[in-house]
This record gives C-alpha cells, structure tokens and sequence, in this order.
C-alpha cells in the first residue's frame, strides 16, 4: 500500500497521467543512478544491474533514455555527497538518489544522514536536475528508537523539497531469500527484475515530467 499511495502522490505532484506515451522529445532523457552496493549491483553482471535493467525496460516502452550507473559499494551518504560533482555531470536531467543502506548499517547518527541527503537534493536542485528519492528502511537490530529517526529521513526530505519519493528501494525483494544473493541482502537478477518492475511507473512519471518541463 505504501508504494501504490507514494506513486499516487508523485503522479499528482508532476500532474502527469503514468500510463499515456512518452511526447516527443528531441534529445535523450539523461539519469544517474547515485547510490551504494544496490544500485551498483553487487557480484552480478553489469548487464543485471538495476540502472541497466531499468533502462532497458524504458526503452522498450518507447522512451529514449540512458540511465549511468554511479552506485559505489559500500558508499555512505557522505561518500555520495563527496563524489557528487563528478558522479553527476553536466547534462544530467535526473537523479536517482539512493543512499543511506550503509549509513544505516554502521549505525550513523540519522541525523548525519539526514543532513548529507538534504544536501545533495538541494545541491542538485541548484542545478536544475530532478531528483527522484530512493527511500531505505533501518535493519530491525538497530532499536524501534533509530529505526524511527531514520525511516522518517526519506518522506520527510521528500515532502520538503517536493520531489518523488520510492518508499523502500527493495519492495518485495526484501528477506525472500529465492530474490536475494547468499548475503540475503543484496538482490540477484531475478530479485533486480521484481525491483525494476515496481519501480518503473515512478520512472515513466519522471521522465514525462522532465520531457514537459524542457518542452514548455
């Protein structure tokens, strides 16, 4: 329910309906996906990558798009915003920001992490490049207290900067052990094809907003 409701809001946000066609555009829609281990796609082929997979998937709905990954394993939300400049180059119409797993992991403060993702929304926003927020969930170790402070972080920043927002970048991946490698963290192929699937109504809403933007 929740990723249905936060794609409801994006649509309305955007004033865009998800499922008509792409309008014609005479340039390529340019993404970077920013993020860790998740994004990179961790011990799986680059072709099975979520940024690769996703752009495959637009692609064959008839969008013209390219998707670069920027995933660095292990990167925290303050390794993201120090690689932002050159991570997110000129050009760029839209990220897809997605950090905080990590920071999460190692128990930083959510206030840090907090303040680290705001900074690059606004940096990028600086630049005119949308942003469409990848939200994570705390691990259930770390206390109802920090699970509550962090899991806050992302619709809060959301709501603040008026910017899409995908609740939980691993929706029905998560603990499904057949959609997980051997960690049973990170997704196999068929766990990044589920996630892809959920996530790719959000991208199409994203990309026809960019397109009417750069055409009014």
């Amino acid at each position: 329910m929740i990723i249905k409701a936060a794609i409801r809001i994006f649509v309305i946000f955007c004033g865009l309906a998800l499922f008509t066609a792409a309008p014609a555009r005479a340039d390529t829609v340019n993404i970077v996906g920013l993020g860790d281990s998740l994004m990179a796609g961790y011990e799986l082929d680059p072709s099975d990558a979520f940024p690769t997979r996703l752009e495959a998937a637009l692609r064959e709905k008839g969008y013209d798009v390219k998707i670069a990954n920027a995933g660095v394993s292990g990167d925290t939300s303050s390794g993201g915003l120090a690689r932002l400049d050159w991570s997110v180059p000129d050009g760029t119409d839209a990220v897809l920001l997605e950090l905080g797993a990590n920071d999460a992991l190692r128990g930083i403060s959510p206030e840090q992490t907090r303040a680290n993702i705001d900074e690059i929304i606004g940096r990028l926003k600086d630049r005119d490049i949308a942003v469409l927020l990848v939200g994570m969930l705390s691990p259930p170790n770390m206390g109802d207290d920090y699970a509550q402070k962090f899991n806050s972080i992302y619709p809060e920043l959301s709501q603040e900067h008026g910017i899409g927002l995908y609740p939980f970048f691993l929706d029905g991946v998560a603990a499904q052990p057949s959609l997980v490698l051997s960690d049973g963290m990170h997704p196999n192929p068929k766990g990044v094809e589920i996630m892809v699937d959920r996530f790719l109504p959000l991208a199409e809403a994203l990309i026809v907003n960019i397109s009417d933007t750069n055409s009014n």
